[in-house]
């Protein structure tokens, strides 16, 4: 059996291998973090290749559409990942892997 060519060079990012197989590339998705998922444990901030994500404090306003379960994981930890510069992002998808609450989703513009 003989394996197609491989259509990406070896040195290239395991970020970008993915959003060049999936087809997606800036612009075209942006991720959604829930902020009632969200734990504030941070480690879509490092997955992250483009620096779309910034854990911040929660403000007031996004504090207020918490729902019970959002309070109660508020309250031990206020600290939420914020997207900062979703134009950045390239839908590599590696945050939505990273993040253990399943909390960040990619949608279409």
């Amino acid at each position: 059996i003989r394996r197609p060519p491989r259509s990406t060079p070896l040195y290239s990012s395991a970020a970008s291998d993915v959003y060049k197989r999936q087809g997606k590339g800036p612009g075209i998705l942006f991720p959604i973090v829930d902020f009632n998922k969200c734990s504030g444990a941070g480690p879509c901030i490092p997955a992250c290749p483009f620096d779309v994500f910034e854990l911040k404090s929660i403000n007031e306003t996004d504090k207020k559409g918490l729902n019970w379960v959002g309070k109660l994981k508020t309250k031990f930890n206020n600290k939420k990942a914020y997207v900062v510069q979703a134009d950045l992002c390239n839908a590599c998808g590696l945050c939505v892997i990273a993040c253990p609450e399943k909390a960040i989703k990619l949608k279409a513009r």
